[in-house]
């Protein structure tokens, strides 16, 4: 049985993460990272990591960039595996994140739904039929997600990018630019209200019709079930990084 720290303990996913390990005969939980300690947790909390004395197999990361370069640092200085499934990194931290890899093993997904990653393999397939037409992502979340565009909708649109030859362009604010759409370009609209989970639409609009693809997802078990599936699959490599891909051609 592998030994778990879950990183956002006291998140929401953080939450998701716990109930569906205490599901699992391969994992055990001995310990979170939060900003705050939650003493009324089955598991200690630490908000410093100078606190933990567990040994750890794994861990688990859904929390915030900032504190996932903590944890990250911690992970490569007790040379110990980690999956990332937090979103919202600038360049330089996605950078640290890739050199970090050639140290420990790193799973890091912009989403841990299989069936998104699905979607991103029919997009692939799908963008390079329709060349010509116009792409739009559109991405609907709770009031409280703070990054925007998601991590999803950038992930979708890399890979259909990657498809057409890394030759298109990205427009997240067309209120900032006054101009026809050019011929090479993904837009992007970010919708936040609610409590909706996550709901990606990807549409291919041409002259007289309009091609869609769209995922909904109804409960965050769908992220936590993918985050325990990767820490069972990364604990077990050597150093790199590795991503969804990775998980489904096992």
């Amino acid at each position: 049985m592998y030994n778990v720290l879950i990183s956002g303990a006291t998140g929401r996913m953080g939450k998701e993460v716990s109930a569906r390990i205490n599901e699992n005969k391969d994992l055990q939980i001995v310990c979170g990272f939060d900003r705050e300690e939650d003493f009324s947790s089955s598991f200690p909390i630490y908000s410093k990591l100078s606190d933990i004395t567990e040994n750890i197999d794994v861990i688990i990361d859904f929390s915030h960039p900032s504190m996932t370069m903590e944890i990250l640092k911690y992970a490569k200085e007790n040379n110990i595996p980690i999956v990332i499934a937090t979103t919202g990194f600038s360049k330089e931290e996605e950078n640290t994140i890739k050199e970090y890899s050639k140290v420990i093993p790193i799973f890091k997904s912009a989403n841990m739904s299989f069936s998104i990653n699905l979607m991103c393999k029919i997009l692939q397939e799908v963008a390079p039929m329709l060349s010509d037409a116009d792409i739009e992502i559109t991405e609907t979340h709770h009031r409280n997600k703070k990054d925007a565009p998601s991590g999803t909708a950038l992930l979708l649109a890399n890979k259909i990018n990657e498809s057409l030859g890394n030759n298109m362009n990205y427009m997240f604010d067309r209120h900032s630019v006054s101009q026809k759409r050019s011929n090479n370009e993904i837009g992007f609209s970010s919708i936040r209200g609610g409590n909706i989970v996550g709901e990606h639409t990807v549409q291919f609009f041409s002259d007289f019709e309009t091609f869609e693809i769209k995922h909904t997802c109804h409960s965050r078990s769908v992220f936590a079930d993918g985050a325990v599936k990767a820490a069972l699959f990364v604990v077990r490599k050597s150093a790199g990084m590795y991503t969804m891909d990775d998980l489904i051609q096992m």
